[in-house]
């Protein structure tokens, strides 16, 4: 059965919790880590029946890291790593891989900008070297960046004519206002028509700090193997430390609004919520298991059960928990016939009251912790994204729990921590809600 929450959705859903679980256990064994003399950091997990590697460079820098003229800078750097390095044209980055059956790719958030590839495990040196080149060592050409100008612009509009896209990029707008973490990682059509070779150099000798790269890496090669190769491919590298320069957001920035938007669509579409809790607060496991009962990617999450298969109102409901550094960011999203909407609207606040005011019960308590671990466990079956996870999570902790530590550390919530933090958050006041309208005929 299709359903509004992909695969892909839920995957991530689960990379996140482990970046909110990941604290200061010892690392497993099964992974192992060296730091260069530069700074950077290469992590390695051996998967000894794999026939393909996968590799990806983790930057700790994002779209928050960007000035409010450089707004899209960040993921633009991303497009424009393939379009040349002093050793290559951007032809030769794009086939180098592919004509050997692999695949690169990259992709960039509010905190992180990542340059990754899939080889088969006999291209794992042509895959390092490829990643090493297009991060460290693109030129920029400006014919190209020109050119890409228009592939982003057209990026742009594609997703202002998706709503369920364009109202996720809005609401972190309408949370976060003039904040860093509000704007659109693509960047604004003024601000991405600005852009010269000058802009990039500046930002990156702004930003780029070895200390805070890592390589992540999950193959079918021992890491004896391939430590020697990636340590000769990233030898040259020149150590760079910067200090972080990001703006801090705390809650007294953030204040409760609500706005509507008519628009020639055919579904009304709402997003409700708030700020959240960082990966860093003592709380965040507990909330990311509440959010995963009420909104989460199972078909039997409270919302779905309600909304969906209830009243058939909507095709799919989605809650989202994303921690960040210094904050958080929680939300529901839906689409629904507008005249459904504030019925719908209802329904989801006297879901979270219930939360507030009942505990769970033994049996829905044990169910609710059961269905995480499962998601969690079988969404560490894909390598790729348990690479990325790897990468993500070294640099913001320094550290990966083991499966059966994460396990313990659900197991240990009681019914009487969700229910506070349910109170904390699932305040009615403190909600922002974005609605698009659709327009009258």
């Amino acid at each position: 059965m299709a359903f509004f929450v992909n695969r892909e959705k839920a995957i991530e859903n689960t990379m996140q919790l482990r970046k909110v679980m990941s604290r200061e256990a010892g690392m497993d064994t099964q992974y192992q880590m060296h730091t260069f003399a530069n700074g950077i950091r290469f992590i390695h997990k051996y998967l000894p029946f794999s026939q393909v590697s996968h590799i990806g460079y983790v930057l700790d820098i994002g779209s928050r890291d960007e000035a409010p003229h450089q707004q899209g800078l960040a993921h633009f750097w991303e497009h424009m790593a393939f379009k040349g390095t002093r050793r290559r044209r951007a032809y030769h980055i794009l086939n180098r891989l592919e004509a050997v059956g692999g695949e690169l790719n990259a992709y960039t958030t509010k905190e992180k900008i990542c340059f990754y590839a899939s080889v088969l495990n006999d291209y794992y040196l042509q895959a390092v070297d490829l990643l090493t080149d297009i991060t460290f060592d693109s030129v920029f050409p400006e014919k190209q960046i020109e050119r890409e100008k228009g592939v982003i612009l057209e990026e742009i509009a594609m997703y202002k004519d998706s709503p369920e896209e364009a109202i996720q990029d809005e609401f972190d707008a309408l949370v976060f206002g003039d904040h860093p973490l509000g704007y659109n990682i693509l960047g604004t059509e003024e601000s991405v028509r600005s852009f010269s070779r000058h802009d990039f150099r500046e930002f990156i000798d702004t930003h780029l700090s070895t200390d805070r790269i890592v390589i992540a890496s999950v193959s079918g090669l021992p890491f004896e193997k391939v430590l020697p190769k990636v340590e000769r491919l990233i030898e040259g590298i020149a150590p760079r430390y910067q200090p972080k320069r990001r703006l801090p957001f705390s809650g007294q920035l953030y204040c409760p609004r609500q706005e509507e938007k008519h628009l020639p669509i055919s579904q009304a579409h709402c997003a409700l919520g708030r700020p959240a809790y960082s990966m860093h607060h003592p709380d965040r496991l507990s909330f990311f298991l509440l959010n995963n009962l009420l909104g989460g990617p199972a078909m039997s999450s409270r919302l779905n059960m309600l909304l969906r298969e209830r009243y058939g109102y909507v095709y799919g409901i989605e809650s989202s928990y994303t921690p960040l550094s210094d904050t958080g960011l929680w939300g529901i999203f839906f689409a629904i016939d507008a005249k459904h909407l504030s019925k719908a609207e209802k329904l989801i606040l006297q879901e979270m009251q219930r939360l507030c005011e009942q505990p769970l019960g033994v049996r829905q308590l044990k169910q609710a912790k059961n269905q995480l671990k499962g998601q969690l466990a079988m969404a560490e079956e894909n390598n790729l994204n348990f690479m990325l996870m790897m990468g993500k999570t070294i640099l913001d902790y320094g550290y990966i729990d083991p499966l059966p530590k994460l396990f313990e550390e659900i197991d240990a919530i009681t019914a009487g921590q969700l229910q506070a933090v349910a109170q904390q958050i699932f305040q009615p006041q403190s909600l922002s809600f974005l609605r698009y309208i659709p327009q009258q005929a």
